[in-house]
């Protein structure tokens, strides 16, 4: 059975003796709930993969608390140095080179072998409370089955991962609601592997031109990049300007004529709220229609600028073709 701990000082302690001990952890962040282990500690790593059901080429965001901590494992170029001033502690994950004459190295199958690593700073206390009471690097990913929906609450983790995973830790409902921005800086210009919490308008002023990348399959060097992703089990329709009669409507602004299940990520279509609010509602969504024999999930427009660009991004994965 898994635990279930609170955010207080105390059981946070309990869970970072979980984690140096080699077990797995959910907890919150701003983004969504990750799923922590040491990340100088393989076995404790693959259990990370081992209860996600994730393919091992997938590389895992690594967490750190504080600034120094970070660049102890990754070479800090300038840019780097700029971005994570600005936005750390924050919702921006940086993919830099490693360093290879660290003492203690991170472990090569949370990097999935490579020669890059990507980090950040998370901003909820309780976040940087574990990573320091730990006294480790932590990875994580989110805290779901591989390919599913991420989970903006404990509950959402409860419900897929009891029984896999040793504990989570209940600190609410997340704030941003979409993960992190991948942004990779080990070339020459910086690349977008990911819209997240941190918008292009942010980065732009201090980055320059910054490239966008497309999901591939050949070639993952962060996460996020898989093409179909955040999936619930309905399969979901984009753009729409009109719902069938055997579809749920996950609505934007003034919604669709729609007299069957529905959810409206923001009644006043603002971008903030319709991000803290897509995964808890495409998971109720899916789960009711399903229970109500639907046959999919219809979305309304989203405006693809701001927040909108991370959120057009998850439903884009999330209705794509499914991996076998």
């Amino acid at each position: 059975m898994t635990s279930l701990f609170s955010d207080s000082i105390s059981e946070i302690k309990q869970a970072a003796t979980i984690i140096k001990q080699g077990g797995v952890v959910a907890f919150g962040t701003e983004t969504v709930y990750g799923l922590g282990a040491d990340a100088t500690n393989s076995q404790a790593v693959q259990r990370i993969y081992q209860a996600k059901g994730r393919p091992s080429f997938n590389p895992l965001i690594i967490h750190f608390s504080d600034l120094d901590h970070v660049f102890q494992f990754v070479i800090k170029t300038e840019l780097a140095h700029e971005l994570a001033l600005k936005f750390w502690p924050g919702a921006l994950t940086l993919v830099l080179q490693q360093k290879k004459n660290t003492n203690t190295q991170i472990s090569p199958i949370a990097t999935a072998n490579l020669s890059t690593m990507a980090v950040r700073i998370p901003s909820t206390k309780v976040a940087r409370q574990l990573i320091k009471f730990s006294q480790k690097p932590i990875a994580a990913p989110s805290a779901n089955s591989s390919g599913k929906i991420s989970p903006s609450t404990a509950q959402h983790v409860f419900q897929e991962l009891n029984h896999k995973i040793d504990a989570i830790i209940d600190s609410g409902p997340c704030q941003v609601g979409v993960e992190s921005t991948i942004l990779d800086l080990s070339n020459n210009v910086p690349t977008l592997l990911r819209p997240g919490g941190v918008t292009l308008e942010d980065l732009i002023p201090i980055c320059g031109p910054i490239i966008s990348n497309q999901p591939i399959e050949t070639k993952i060097i962060a996460p996020g990049q898989l093409s179909s992703h955040y999936a619930p089990h309905l399969p979901v329709r984009l753009n729409c300007h009109e719902i069938f009669p055997d579809e749920a409507l996950l609505a934007f602004g003034p919604p669709i004529e729609h007299t069957g299940l529905s959810k409206n990520l923001s009644n006043t279509a603002n971008l903030e709220e319709a991000a803290q609010n897509l995964f808890a509602y495409l998971r109720f969504l899916d789960v009711q229609g399903r229970e109500l024999g639907l046959k999919g999930i219809a979305v309304m427009p989203i405006p693809k600028t701001g927040l909108g660009l991370a959120i057009c991004d998850r439903l884009t994965r999330a209705a794509a073709p499914r991996l076998a």
